[in-house]
């Protein structure tokens, strides 16, 4: 026993069977200690001991695979990840230690090396041996069939399953795992082995029809999908195979990917030429795949129950008022296609059939196919309202929400607190409610709050530090580290005293004044407890009520308290500046005769903290080589400059020092670039002019890279106070040009908070729109499709004014930008949507009679046609583009 440990230790995993062989069973069970209390060992050792580590673990896993007597216990000690350390397993030696062992052992251990997804399929060849040894079964879970799969793959030659005696148990298995084999994807010539087995007897036709269809109802990943769908392909199904399949090729036309439903449609096309897709079904799917936003598959479905209608006219009664649906599709050309497929079927149908026909036309068909249908219906009744003015359809302005005030006792204190220490990103309001808390208990009883939060240290990484620096720790935690004496007050002293590096990117700026508030807090905590904090929101935005402010300090003077300076600078950033109660305010500040309230009363009548008139927001295009080379669009950045506020660094602290200093860059240097932090508009909840000239070059990197939730603070950032100037207008024009729909639908809700609150200004948002598209920023069809979800929720109106103003420059400045006509078909159903075209505000866009008068059929000649006749423009010659170059910049 001594020599095998010896030889484990040595890593000389090759002479460990020949030493395990010669143990008798009570040696081996003697020796797992040693083994156990070894591998616990090399788990410790670091990277100067790798390759020693390595071969030690390979030696362990041959020793404990044969010293085990149970199976089970060998399988998990061989399937252990930390005995594999990324280097091969040693298969060969571990069957050669097992080989004494019975048929009976050896199966169960396969089965059990089979069950654990993690390795199965690097133990492939093991567990194949084990099996062909103990002559049982073959396994036929995930792993092992990927392994098996893996195995024919790396052959070379085409996978050979005809004679292979696994494949009758493990092709059925391929159609079954839950994400296919890789071989399968990335080798060709499986498809010709599988389709060659029902000729050879191996498997029957049904088996990889039926896997086939199954694996693509089911879905996944794209190569999974095109692996099953050209196999399907291969096979050439017969016709009484379609047949037999029906519903599923309807369920696949529904809601598989596109080509998958293309193919389907091809074999529902097939069933109704020959007579065999019932009508039923047919309605069933179309309602389905008619508001897919595939347009060639809703026109090939179309096509496809015209062909039924025309071979049986009797289905018009359950098929027309499917086909009706599509009257309120988006796609007004497809809107077209089922007014006359319906008006060519007809008078196939009943009355009662007619009504729904002409109530569905009446409700979602655009205006522009009125005429249209009113001839194919002989006549429509009036649309109820048609006559009255069109209203605004806006969500309603979002409420302030007063805060709640910080908890009065110390069980709700320490309840909050476990809450709000829990990992993951934290809410700042609730953050700011918890801080308030611990202060004011502090305060109050600091003793009792030091035993009431001590249960909470079971739960904190820092809980076993006896000296933490103010480095290590941020907010909350910082707080608490202090208050338990776990934080000197000298290092908070030197941290509180540096200031953000210069060259250091607006986020870690405006992080920098949270960190300081929170140090100097739990210095206070320690030194000089505060009854409470001065910049505790008042409002869910993170806003400070004046006139509370002024109640504040006028406390703190009844106390004779001093105030904590970042906790003064920062309550002074979030105070309201405008309001009706802000002059009072202004006057009751000056009244306390305390520098804390002079200052106060001085940044009420400022109204703004000052980085107004030099603000500079450049937004360019630079392409570089390897970009031009490959015929990429160019990468657009933006680029920020702000000034240094007036007077703001004579009374800021260093920690907010860095807020005063002048900026000037973009996002390229930074690393934080993600989703904003709530912390970091709550800085500046006042002031979203700032916020958004600062934040500007992420959202920029939300159109192109890879990331997302660049843009999803944009709802907060329009919730907040301040002016609503030109940076936010840019930035939300570059949130609805972002890559991702959910950085998009942000922008969307924060235009609509815009709107609603009377703040948006759509003539400067439609300018930077069409700057941006053309200097290729915001991509027409993402635009297209953020204005057409904005007008979806009824604001037509206002989407009409931001594009009336967006489309002059776009239709005049050269060739219009490709995809266009998307855009136009949103402008075109919003102006129909509104009403008299002598009432929409911005007037006809410059240019749009000329598009209109262009010859041809194209989508943008279409929808600037429909738009004119919206808007009551006669049809005019072309009028004369001009060839300006395009816009290299916007400077605000």
């Amino acid at each position: 026993m001594t020599e095998l440990l010896d030889a484990v230790r040595q890593g000389r995993f090759r002479d460990v069977p020949g030493l395990v062989r010669g143990l008798a069973p009570a040696d081996r069970a003697a020796a797992l200690g040693g083994l156990k209390a070894l591998r616990a060992e090399v788990r410790d050792w670091g990277w100067g001991r790798w390759d020693e580590g390595c071969a030690v673990q390979r030696a362990l896993l041959v020793a404990g695979a044969a010293c085990h007597g149970d199976a089970a216990a060998a399988g998990a000690w061989i399937a252990a990840r930390d005995l594999r350390r990324w280097v091969p397993v040693p298969h060969e030696q571990v069957l050669e230690a097992v080989a004494d062992r019975d048929p009976a052992w050896l199966g169960d251990l396969a089965h059990r090396l089979a069950g654990r997804s993690a390795t199965a399929r690097d133990d492939y060849s093991l567990i194949r041996e084990l099996v062909r040894r103990a002559g049982c079964a073959v396994p036929k879970t995930d792993g092992y069939v990927h392994g098996w799969a893996d195995s024919l793959s790396r052959r070379g030659a085409r996978p050979d399953l005809v004679s292979d005696p696994q494949a009758p148990e493990l092709v059925p298995r391929l159609f079954e795992t839950a994400e296919a084999a890789e071989g399968l994807v990335w080798r060709k010539d499986w498809t010709e082995a599988l389709v060659a087995l029902p000729a050879a007897g191996t498997v029957t036709r049904p088996v990889l029809v039926d896997g086939c269809v199954s694996r693509l109802l089911r879905g996944g990943r794209q190569g999974d999908v095109r692996f099953f769908l050209g196999l399907l392909s291969a096979l050439e199904l017969t016709a009484d195979e379609e047949r037999a399949r029906a519903a599923d090729w309807a369920a696949l036309a529904a809601d598989a990917p596109s080509t998958v439903a293309g193919y389907a449609l091809e074999v529902l096309s097939r069933l109704a030429a020959s007579g065999h897709l019932p009508v039923r079904q047919a309605a069933e799917a179309s309602a389905s795949v008619l508001f897919r936003t595939e347009k060639k598959l809703v026109r090939a479905q179309l096509s496809l129950l015209g062909r039924i209608l025309r071979d049986d006219p009797g289905a018009a009664g359950e098929l027309l008022p499917v086909v009706a649906e599509l009257f309120g599709h988006e796609d007004t050309d497809l809107q077209e296609r089922a007014v006359k497929l319906v008006g060519r079927h007809l008078g196939a149908v009943d009355a009662d059939v007619r009504a729904v026909l002409v109530g569905t036309a009446v409700e979602l068909l655009s205006p522009v196919h009125r005429d249209l249908a009113a001839e194919v219906f002989g006549g429509l009744p009036e649309q109820a309202g048609a006559d009255g003015p069109y209203e605004e359809l806006l969500p309603p302005a979002p409420e302030r929400q007063r805060v709640a005030p910080a908890a009065g006792t110390l069980p709700e204190l320490v309840r909050d607190l476990a809450v709000a220490l829990r990992p993951g990103e934290p809410d700042p309001i609730d953050d700011e409610r918890v801080l308030d808390g611990l202060v004011r208990h502090a305060h109050a009883d600091p003793d009792a709050l030091r035993e009431a939060v001590s249960a909470l240290l079971p739960g904190v990484w820092w809980r076993d530090e006896t000296r933490l620096g103010p480095q290590r720790l941020d907010g909350l935690h910082l707080v608490l580290a202090a208050l338990l004496g776990r934080v000197d007050p000298g290092d908070l002293r030197r941290a509180l005293r540096r200031e953000a590096a210069p060259e250091a990117c607006v986020h870690d700026r405006l992080a920098h004044v949270r960190l300081a508030r929170a140090q100097e807090v739990a210095l206070r905590v320690r030194t000089e407890p505060l009854p409470f904090l001065l910049a505790t929101p008042t409002w869910h935005t993170g806003a400070v009520d004046a006139a509370e402010l002024v109640a504040r300090l006028a406390e703190y003077r009844r106390l004779d308290v001093r105030p904590a300076e970042c906790d003064l600078a920062q309550a002074l950033l979030r105070v309201e500046r405008r309001g009706p109660g802000t002059a009072a305010a202004a006057e009751a500040a000056a009244a306390l005769g305390t520098p804390a309230g002079e200052r106060l009363g001085a940044a009420l009548l400022e109204g703004r903290p000052g980085y107004g008139p030099g603000t500079r927001v450049v937004v360019e295009a630079a392409r570089d080589a390897r970009a031009r080379d490959a015929g990429r669009p160019p990468v657009v950045r933006a680029a920020v400059t702000t000034p240094e506020p007036p007077g703001m660094r004579q009374w800021f602290p260093p920690g907010l020092r860095a807020l005063a200093r002048p900026f000037a860059g973009t996002d390229d240097g930074c690393h934080c670039w993600g989703t904003v932090s709530g912390h970091l508009l709550t800085v500046l909840p006042e002031d979203r002019e700032t916020l958004a000239t600062w934040l500007l070059p992420q959202v920029t990197r939300a159109v192109d890279d890879e990331g997302r939730d660049g843009a999803r603070f944009l709802p907060a950032l329009a919730e907040a106070g301040g002016e609503a100037g030109p940076s936010l207008h840019l930035v939300l024009a570059c949130g609805l040009g972002a890559r991702h729909s959910e950085d998009r639908l942000a922008a969307v809700d924060a235009l609509l908070v815009l709107a609603t609150r009377g703040e948006l200004d759509p003539a400067r948002l439609g300018r930077d729109l069409a700057e941006l598209v053309r200097l290729g920023t915001v991509k027409v069809n993402r635009l297209a499709d953020a204005v057409r979800t904005a007008a979806a929720t009824g604001a037509y109106a206002t989407v009409w004014t931001v594009l009336a103003a967006a489309l002059a420059p776009l239709l005049t400045g050269g060739e219009p930008p490709r995809g266009l006509g998307e855009v136009l078909a949103v402008a075109a159903d919003c102006a129909e949507r509104c009403g008299d075209a002598r009432h929409l505000p911005g007037g006809p866009p410059e240019g749009l009679a000329g598009t209109a008068a262009r010859r041809g059929s194209s989508r943008l000649v279409v929808q600037a046609r429909r738009l004119a006749a919206a808007l009551g423009i006669a049809e005019q010659r072309p009028a004369r583009r001009s060839t300006e170059p395009q816009t290299a910049k916007i400077n605000h």
